[in-house]
């Protein structure tokens, strides 16, 4: 086979090169039409019970998390100055398209008995700008007599006040969003700053907002970092700017078609497909490590340029294909947790993984066929160089320290397992914001002010027409709502409770102590005032309940706690809500965005779980096609489980939670650290043939000559994923730690435990399956036919150019 595609690629050296340019220009005009994810991501399936009954409570009450707050602390407010202007802008805000309403200490809302119509009206508190200060005092004393606004809107305590925005459901899923938040953003700081205020933004919409930005500034800058890195290292290994450019090229070409992929497979740049373009750089950069040191030692070897384009391609674009097959198993596993970001993540990943492989060999022998051969200094590191120097103390280590290699190995091994046992499966809705930006502070501020803002909504369902209207129920929903006051991590809850409240109060001419359920006397009297309720004209309270009054929502806020949190208190809850409304009667779902978020979080860990262990089944299964051998099947995986062990152990000696943005790192380091096993035990096995199965010559002899690129690979990739721990993300953030210390104590473990383990186990490893497996990965007498074919397929190129 590999015959036939050495005579493929460097035949057709000028057919392939145009048919890649024309590819790429296709993939780059798809590339140029890429757009930003703005949608908060499905985490369960779509059939899943939880996410049919939030999608059945948006149809019914409208999308919950549609709402900024913006606070505001100023023991200033209420003077004349302070005032007007918040009164100026809050209309202002209201004003600007795709904003539904505005509700601040400056415009809200009060029922007004209207004796001689019998019935409510519902009136602006501040219908115009006042005009002095004696108006602005007779505002603050209303607005402090109304229980309803009270730890709601404002917080007399700290001197805090909001203003909450509602935003246009259509324009907050759609692109216009950006432009539309800091539209609000540049009009409310213009009074911050006029005050020297520190304005504190929060809200699903600002958060989900600021991150899109970020992501998208993130991937320029993160593409940026890892060409200039992996450009830096190439150069450095190889003191070549041939070398460099024609990699660079490489990747530049695919993340190209990366972007393209995205858009011909119908997504979006989500916070994980951000992570692509950069992540594809410095794989494509380790496949050209690889193609590179080979073509250089070969040529270093019989100085046959021919030769050594041939063996690049055949020996490692061979090797490089089981590699880049496990890298994108390793991602590809992400297919099966049905979470939508994880699948497209783990599609795109996987797809771009190996055309990225394709590109890298067929590209770079083509390109380098073309030029003339190596010059001595770029072959001045494979002789006595420091990496040189390196590797013949690590032969010395392995040869007589194998003891010391053992008992450091399960000492760390053993204190992984002791780590491991301290993880903790968390996460928040937020979690990966930095706690070092504004955007976590703001959020952190309005907890500590008003309890927080992540919406739970609990729906109660009477099974009744009109049976929201019953004093009974009315009296268990404040029942409920007494009860989630009892916690301390939610806001005070909003409902048709607090409307009747304020109704009695209104009824009683404003008087605060009146704010308060109805008697049965009352309550005729009162709800008589509400206009046509019988008549189900709603207008104060549409957003509260359901077409035929028998289904109501109860609207609490949240503080950003973690998913163990949610549970603790839901448990809870659970078995006091079933107290207060009879099952028989009543049907009462707990439901919002973190109901979702929670049951989304479990259930994509336990998938996380799943997918990684399918992904050491399926990169098993490459292996045993490699190397046939179960024992040597098992040496394999040794060196390439210690490093997951080891990055699981130090999560739990750091407090690093298992959560969806965590353990998805070790399926993706497992499939990137299982490459440098796989190119050394394929190396010694073909020195095995040649040395006529010695097996300490053979291992030194793989060690030394696959120790050039191990390395180099390992430096590249350290620092191509320590990149991300610049990212404004925890998330991001954590890939870049876990990943670079992963793949770091792999390297480690394959040039110390590995050949260490051959020369321990000695002639106990060469099985007969091992000796005879079921794929040759290096065929030598293949080798010297395809040297012989290419040397002629060049001399008549030439021929015919000097013709």
């Amino acid at each position: 086979m590999w015959q036939f595609i050495v005579r493929l690629i460097l035949r057709n050296r000028i057919s392939i090169l145009i048919g890649i340019g024309l590819l790429t220009i296709f993939m780059g005009y798809k590339g140029s039409k890429i757009k930003m994810s703005y949608e908060m991501a499905r985490m369960l399936p779509k059939a899943d019970s939880i996410n049919i009954e939030y999608e059945k409570f948006k149809a019914e009450f409208g999308q919950d998390g549609s709402v900024i707050f913006v606070a505001l602390k100023d023991p200033q407010l209420y003077t004349l100055g302070h005032y007007r202007d918040w009164y100026d802008l809050s209309n202002a805000v209201d004003k600007i398209r795709g904003v539904e309403e505005v509700v601040s200490t400056a415009r809200l809302y009060n029922l007004s008995r209207n004796d001689e119509k019998k019935k409510f009206d519902f009136r602006p508190i501040v219908p115009r700008k006042p005009q002095t200060q004696a108006q602005v005092d007779s505002l603050k004393k209303i607005i402090y007599s109304l229980p309803l606004y009270a730890g709601r809107l404002f917080n007399t305590k700290t001197d805090v006040s909001l203003m909450m925005i509602t935003l246009d459901k259509e324009i907050l899923n759609s692109k216009e969003r950006i432009p539309l938040i800091r539209k609000i953003k540049s009009e409310i700081d213009v009074f911050g700053n006029k005050y020297n205020i520190d304005i504190k933004y929060s809200g699903l919409p600002y958060i989900r907002t600021v991150t899109s930005k970020k992501i998208q500034d993130e991937l320029l800058l993160f593409v940026l970092l890892s060409l200039i890195i992996t450009s830096i290292l190439l150069f450095v290994l190889f003191r070549s700017l041939r070398a460099v450019a024609f990699s660079m090229l490489v990747v530049g070409i695919a993340v190209v078609w990366v972007l393209g992929t995205i858009v011909l497979f119908g997504y979006k740049i989500t916070i994980l497909t951000g992570i692509l373009p950069p992540l594809l750089i410095v794989i494509g950069v380790e496949n050209s490590i690889f193609l590179l040191n080979k073509y250089l030692s070969e040529y270093r070897d019989h100085g046959n340029k021919v030769k050594a384009l041939s063996r690049m391609i055949s020996r490692i674009g061979n090797a490089n294909l089981l590699t880049n097959a496990t890298t994108a198993t390793g991602f590809a596993a992400f297919i099966i947790t049905s979470n939508e970001l994880l699948v497209e993540f783990g599609i795109i990943a996987s797809l771009n993984i190996l055309i990225t492989y394709l590109l890298s060999l067929i590209l770079l022998p083509i390109l380098f066929s073309f030029f003339p051969p190596p010059k001595r200094k770029h072959l001045k590191h494979l002789e006595k160089s420091t990496i040189s120097k390196i590797l013949d103390k690590i032969n010395s280590i392995v040869q007589t320290r194998r003891k010391v290699i053992y008992v450091v190995t399960i000492i760390a091994f053993v204190a992984g397992i002791i780590g491991i046992t301290k993880l903790r499966t968390t996460g928040n809705i937020v979690d990966d914001i930095s706690k070092k930006d504004k955007l976590y502070k703001d959020l952190i501020f309005m907890e500590k002010n008003f309890n927080g803002v992540m919406p739970l909504e609990i729906t109660v369902d009477t099974k009744k027409k009109n049976g929201i209207l019953r004093m009974s129920t009315i009296k268990k929903l404040e029942q409920l709502q007494d009860t989630l006051a009892l916690y301390p991590e939610f806001s005070l809850p909003v409902s048709i409770v607090e409307v009747i409240k304020a109704a009695k109060q209104a009824f009683y001419h404003g008087e605060p102590k009146m704010y308060a359920l109805p008697n049965n006397q009352e309550k005729n009297f009162i709800l008589s005032y509400v206009p046509n309720i019988e008549n189900k004209d709603k207008s104060i309270l549409n957003s509260f309940v359901n077409k035929d009054l028998s289904k109501t929502r109860i609207t609490v806020q949240m503080a950003n706690i973690g998913t163990n949190d949610i549970e603790r208190i839901l448990a809870q809850l659970n078995p006091q809500i079933k107290k207060i409304f009879p099952a028989n009667k009543y049907d009462v779902q707990l439901t919002g965005t973190s109901v979702v978020f929670l049951k989304g979080t479990n259930y994509l860990v336990r998938n996380l779980f799943s997918s990684l262990l399918l992904a050491i089944v399926v990169i098993t299964a490459l292996m045993a096609v490699i190397f046939s051998s179960f024992r040597m099947i098992l040496i394999s995986l040794i060196p390439n489980i210690i490093p997951q062990v080891l990055t699981a152990g130090m999560m739990g000696y750091f407090g690093i939670s298992i959560k969806p943005s965590t353990i998805l790192i070790f399926s993706i380091a497992l499939g990137i650290s299982v490459d440098n096993t796989i190119h050394f035990l394929s190396r010694y096995r073909l020195h095995l043939k040649h040395t006529n199965w010695k097996i300490k010559e053979s291992v030194l002899a793989a060690l030394h000559e696959t120790g050039y690129s191990m390395i180099y690979s390992a430096l590249v990739l350290f620092f191509g994923f320590f990149i991300f721990t610049l990212s404004s993300f925890g998330g991001t953030e954590a890939l870049g730690y876990l990943v670079s210390f992963t793949l770091f104590v792999a390297l480690f473990s394959n040039i110390f435990v590995l050949p260490s383990l051959l020369l321990s186990f000695d002639n106990k490893l060469l099985t007969k399956s091992f000796r005879q497996p079921v794929v040759e990965v290096f065929d030598e007498e293949e080798d010297i036919e395809i040297a012989k074919l290419v040397k002629e397929e060049l001399n008549n190129a030439g021929k015919d150019q000097k013709h």
